[in-house]
């Protein structure tokens, strides 16, 4: 199987309520997000992506489009985190995105391969699908998802 992989990053904030340590309070994190994709090469001559299975500017075009530009300097804040989302809904003009779960490394792992899945879905009729998504939230410490069907 052939794949191609495009790295971005992005800076956001977030805690984790019930955390036991240091993770409980409000902080931050330089992620990194791989965007790895399978599907056919293209074959058409004269067309700006032959020999691609997707231009790379593409596919940061669309990550950025999609979710990077979306949590970039933004705090992901849990829906349910009623005093952080009180607390930044009172600075004027803050950049705030609500997530549906406790935004540890895993749940945005997913979040993000939820929003990605789609935008990458089968362009150009060459059978394009992510293939897999890697979030580092730190350089040492990072989840991946693997779309199920490589396993098959």
């Amino acid at each position: 199987m052939l794949t191609i992989t495009r790295k971005l990053e992005f800076d956001a904030g977030h805690r984790i309520p019930d955390h036991k340590s240091q993770c409980r309070n409000l902080h931050g994190h330089r992620y990194t997000l791989e965007i790895t994709l399978t599907g056919a090469v293209i074959d058409t001559e004269g067309s700006s992506d032959n020999g691609m299975i997707m231009d790379f500017s593409d596919i940061k075009s669309l990550a950025k489009e999609h979710l990077v530009d979306v949590w970039d300097h933004a705090f992901l804040v849990y829906e349910k985190d009623d005093k952080v989302r009180e607390f930044l809904s009172s600075l004027p003009g803050h950049k705030t995105v609500i997530i549906d779960r406790i935004p540890t490394v895993e749940n945005l792992a997913q979040v993000a391969w939820n929003i990605l899945k789609a935008a990458y879905t089968d362009r150009y009729g060459t059978g394009l699908r992510l293939q897999k998504l890697v979030l580092h939230e730190t350089p040492n410490c990072w989840a991946e998802i693997t779309d199920a069907r490589a396993s098959s």
